[in-house]
C-alpha cells in the first residue's frame, strides 16, 4: 500500500487488482460495511475492506432495447415494427431495431426473458436492394441474433420524493401518488445506493463495469439529465438528482430474476432493474462517504401535482424518515413507499460481492471520468 493519509493507508486500483488476482480482496456490501464501521470504528473497517458494493433496483421508463435480427429473403429494410405489445422503429440498418421500453417494450422484454415467443410484424420502405414491404412471423430470445438493453439514466446520484397537492391520483415517473397530501413515493434507496455511496459517481465513467440484472454491463457515458453541478451538502453529497450515467448490457446476459416490467398508468410501462457497482475504498475520504447512513442523507420533496419544469419544493426528507413509512410535509402526515425494490438491491449486491471475491467480475477504473458539463439544458 502507499503512504499514509492520516491513519488511513491510501490505495490504488492497481493494488486492489493484484489482491483480487491473489484471492485476497476483501469485499463487503454497503450495509455490511456500515455495520462494521459501527462495530469497529471507521479506521478498522477501512483496513478490513478494500471494496464496497453499492446497489439499487429502481423503476425507469428511460430505457430502450436495441435488437439486431438476421436478414430476410427477399431483403427488407424495416422502418416500423410491432413485437408483442410494443411498437418500435427501424432504419438504423436493414434489420437493426430500436424498441422504447416505455410503451409496452418493458412487457415485451420481460416476456422474451421468460422464454415466451411473441408475434412480430414489420413494414419496410421498399427499394431495388430491399424490395420486401411486409413481414409477419414469431420471435423468441434465441431467434434474436444480438441485442442490448440501454438504460439512458441507469445510475443517478440521488432521488426525489414525489407528492401531490392535486385532488385524486397524480401520475409520476415511478407510479401514481394520491393527493392532496396523502401519499408519497421515493425513488432512491438512500444509504447503500450507488450514487450516495460514491458522490459525483467519481468511480464511474465510460467502460466502468457494473452487474446489471445478472449480466456484465458497462457505463457508456453521461446519462440523461446528467447534472454534476447540483447543490451539495458539506460532505459533498448531492441534495437532489445529480450526476447520471448511461448503462448498457447484453440482452442475452440478463436474468429475469433481477428485472421486472411494470405498468405506470396512461399506457406507460416501466422497468425495474437491479444494478450493483464496486466502489473501491482508496482513502479515508472515500471510506467516510461510503459509511454515511440514512439519517445523514436527504432527498428533495417535490410536488408533482403542479406540471412545471421546476416543481414546487417542500424541503428535504431524510432517508431514515422515508424508510419509516411516514413523512411530514408542512405538518401534514403522509404515508410513503419506496419506488424501488430493497430486496432485489440486496440480492444483487450479495451476488457482486461473491463475483468480485472469486475474480469472476472485473475490477477496473473507467477509461475516462464522466463529463463535468451538465446535460440538463432546459428548452424554452
Amino acid at each position: 500500500m502507499s503512504a499514509l493519509s492520516g491513519s488511513f493507508p491510501s490505495r490504488t486500483v492497481t493494488e486492489l487488482q493484484e489482491l483480487q488476482r491473489q484471492g485476497r480482496l476483501q469485499v463487503a456490501t454497503a450495509a455490511a460495511y456500515r455495520a462494521l464501521v459501527a462495530e469497529q470504528g471507521l479506521e478498522q473497517a477501512y483496513r478490513h475492506t478494500h471494496v464496497v458494493v453499492a446497489s439499487g433496483a429502481e423503476f425507469t421508463g428511460q430505457a430502450s432495447l436495441l435488437l439486431q435480427l438476421g436478414p430476410t429473403d427477399p431483403p427488407m429494410r424495416i422502418r416500423r415494427f410491432r413485437l408483442g405489445p410494443a411498437e418500435g422503429q427501424g432504419g438504423h440498418g436493414n434489420t437493426d431495431l430500436l424498441l422504447p421500453l416505455g410503451q409496452g417494450g418493458a412487457l415485451a422484454l420481460e416476456a422474451l426473458l421468460r422464454g415466451e415467443t411473441l408475434p412480430f410484424s414489420a413494414s419496410g420502405s421498399g427499394g431495388p436492394q430491399q424490395p420486401r414491404l411486409e413481414l409477419e412471423t414469431q420471435l423468441n430470445l434465441e431467434q434474436i441474433g444480438a441485442g442490448r438493453l440501454l438504460l439512458h439514466r441507469g445510475v443517478v446520484e440521488n432521488g426525489v420524493v414525489a407528492v401531490s397537492s392535486r385532488e385524486g391520483l397524480t401520475p409520476t415517473p415511478w407510479g401514481p401518488v394520491l393527493g392532496p397530501w396523502v401519499s408519497a413515493l421515493y425513488s432512491c434507496g438512500g444509504a447503500g445506493s450507488i450514487g450516495l455511496t460514491m458522490p459525483g459517481l467519481t468511480a464511474l465513467g465510460p467502460g466502468s463495469p457494473l452487474l446489471v440484472a445478472g449480466g456484465l454491463g458497462w457505463v457508456s457515458g453521461a446519462g440523461s439529465g446528467h447534472n454534476p453541478a447540483v447543490k451539495r451538502d458539506g460532505a459533498g453529497q448531492a441534495l437532489s438528482p445529480g450526476a447520471s450515467a448511461a448503462v448498457e448490457v447484453d440482452l442475452h446476459g440478463l436474468n429475469p430474476r433481477w428485472l421486472r416490467a411494470t405498468r405506470l398508468g396512461e399506457g406507460d410501462t416501466g422497468l425495474l432493474v437491479a444494478l450493483a457497482a464496486p466502489v473501491p475504498l482508496l482513502d479515508g475520504d472515500g471510506a467516510r462517504l461510503a459509511a454515511m447512513g440514512d439519517s445523514q442523507l436527504e432527498a428533495p420533496v417535490l410536488d408533482y401535482g403542479v406540471p412545471r419544469r421546476v416543481r414546487p419544493s417542500f424541503g428535504r426528507a431524510s432517508y431514515s424518515a422515508l424508510h419509516s413509512g411516514q413523512l411530514q410535509v408542512e405538518e401534514r402526515p403522509l404515508s410513503c413507499a419506496p419506488a424501488h425494490s430493497p430486496r432485489l438491491a440486496a440480492e444483487i449486491a450479495a451476488e457482486l460481492v461473491e463475483q468480485l471475491q472469486s475474480g469472476r467480475f472485473p475490477l477496473r477504473p473507467p477509461l475516462a471520468p464522466l463529463p463535468k458539463r451538465t446535460a440538463l439544458q432546459p428548452l424554452d
